[in-house]
């Protein structure tokens, strides 16, 4: 199946089938005419004889120097060349190609003044499956991503590197490959490809993703966790939520209580229970989550409109003929988007390490066995599991401190202030990728816990995610080695296995 694109309107669930999928990807029709007479306004531009900034001048601090239109199309490349000064590991294929399908949606909004030529080759690349090779590291998330998009472009015209039928080879050779022909850029079209938030964008929206299935499986850990302890879902009433009002909030707590209901382990002690009140970690799930789950669906809100944005410069004002310098490139709404789920995701997993840091010590887990073992003293059950929770936990609060409000001027003091936001949004996946292990190494206390409750049964939903969750780990009977169960119950909570074998009905 083809995804269509629609410039300027393109939502949050293609974009997310985009990166999960393998489908062609290609501008919607009507896009067209707009990209052309953007085009054609650029090149009449680039014969006059007034300075326009990346047309026919220099770039950066060298703005002021005017390039003969004999060398236009030498400028281009010289940019796209001279930009390619990333480095580090390459980005992750499927992050690559929403990068390029954003680039595509941001040239299709027809003010970029590139040829319709620029975007058919970006699709047939997608199409064949021939993804530029992308340094991640080497943009400061200001006058663009300009380094990891100079990489992309420079397979455009032939050079730089891509992969294609599992093969890492030079440029020239992938399109060859694919049957395809670089293009010679020509006037402002280098820059309109360097220009841009799509680097960062791109990977802020693929850690948006992966950090909403975070937040759907906590719903089921943590409801888990409190029938594991036989916590109160007295705090889950919505009265006190909605005299709150937070979303967030309102929803967590309905989802919660959902998950519960029918619990045979609930209903044991809903009278008589002497505890009056559970611990924070228990009793404020929906304050938590819920503000999370806030923070995460504001800033889906700023990625869905900077998905959609023209972001490069000078832009072209094809109803007016104007060709004007400004500054969408500054990643800053991208920058503190990344910050927001980086919050996010490192409280998800604070409150989840204390949920684990509860289940598994006898004093407080309402009589459940020391560490979770049937035979504690000669086995250790999941202490240091725990411990592992504790590691990643303090990682991810480290690796949450803002990119932001982190600054440094480049070129020359031309650009005297940038966002970061390329490292900000970087640095999710590894968040993410340590959050799947707290939660999954909380699934694993959880299923414990509610098996020692036996023969007390949890609700029907949370059985469901148990069963799923037992049919690749076996109950814990005696000590084991531990690493491959935390690393399977790690992709279960990334293949969203547990919100789903329960019934999760959550969305962003």
């Amino acid at each position: 199946m083809t995804i269509t694109l629609q410039p300027g309107a393109t939502g949050l669930a293609l974009l997310e089938q985009v990166w999960r999928g393998t489908d062609p990807v290609v501008l919607a029709a009507d896009a067209l005419p707009a990209i052309q007479k953007s085009a054609d306004l650029v090149a009449l531009a680039s014969k006059g004889s007034v300075a326009i900034y990346g047309v026919n001048t220099g770039f950066g601090k060298l703005a002021s120097v005017k390039i003969p239109p004999q060398d236009t199309e030498q400028l281009q490349r010289n940019l796209v060349l001279s930009h390619c000064c990333g480095v580090g590991e390459p980005l992750e294929t499927a992050t690559t190609r929403l990068m390029m399908s954003l680039k595509l949606l941001s040239l299709g909004r027809g003010a970029s003044g590139v040829r319709p030529e620029v975007c058919t080759l970006l699709e047939a690349m997608i199409a064949t499956d021939l993804i530029p090779v992308i340094p991640v590291q080497g943009s400061v998330g200001a006058s663009g991503d300009l380094a990891p998009l100079a990489h992309m472009a420079a397979v455009i015209i032939g050079e730089g590197e891509a992969q294609i039928g599992g093969k890492r080879v030079a440029g020239a050779k992938a399109l060859e490959m694919a049957g395809l022909t670089p293009i010679t850029l020509q006037a402002k079209e280098g820059l309109a490809l360097l220009n841009g938030t799509q680097f960062s964008t791109a990977c802020a929206l693929a850690a948006l993703f992966d950090s909403w299935v975070m937040v759907r499986t906590c719903l089921v850990t943590s409801a888990l966790s409190t029938d594991a302890i036989m916590g109160s879902t007295a705090p889950l009433r919505s009265e006190i939520h909605t005299l709150r009002g937070h979303k967030g909030q309102i929803d967590v707590a309905v989802a919660m209580s959902t998950l519960l209901d029918g619990s045979e382990i609930r209903e044991s002690h809903r009278e008589g229970d002497t505890r009056v009140q559970d611990p924070y970690c228990i009793r404020c799930q929906p304050q938590v989550s819920g503000a999370a789950v806030d923070l995460i669906r504001f800033a889906a809100t700023t990625l869905e409109i900077e998905a959609n944005a023209v972001t490069d410069n000078p832009l072209v004002l094809t109803d007016t003929g104007d060709i004007v310098s400004g500054g969408n490139f500054h990643a800053e709404p991208v920058a503190f988007a990344a910050d927001q789920i980086a919050m996010a995701i490192s409280e998800i997993g604070s409150i989840a390490q204390r949920r684990v840091a509860l289940m598994v010590d006898p004093t407080l887990s309402f009589d459940l066995p020391a560490f979770l073992s049937p035979n504690p003293g000669l086995n250790s059950g999941l202490m240091i599991a725990e411990v592992t929770t504790a590691a990643l936990m303090s990682e991810n609060k480290h690796l949450a401190h803002p990119c932001s409000i982190d600054s440094t001027p480049t070129s020359a003091n031309q650009e005297d202030h940038v966002s970061m936001a390329a490292h900000g949004a970087r640095r999710l996946a590894r968040m993410n990728k340590n959050l799947s292990v707290i939660l999954g190494i909380e699934a694993m206390c959880a299923a414990q816990g509610v098996q020692a409750r036996g023969p007390l049964q949890t609700s029907p939903a949370l059985q469901k995610a148990i069963d799923i969750f037992r049919t690749e780990i076996a109950p814990l009977a005696e000590d084991r080695y531990m690493a491959d169960d935390i690393n399977t119950a790690a992709q279960l909570v990334t293949r969203d296995a547990l919100a789903q074998a329960s019934g999760v009905d959550f969305t962003l």
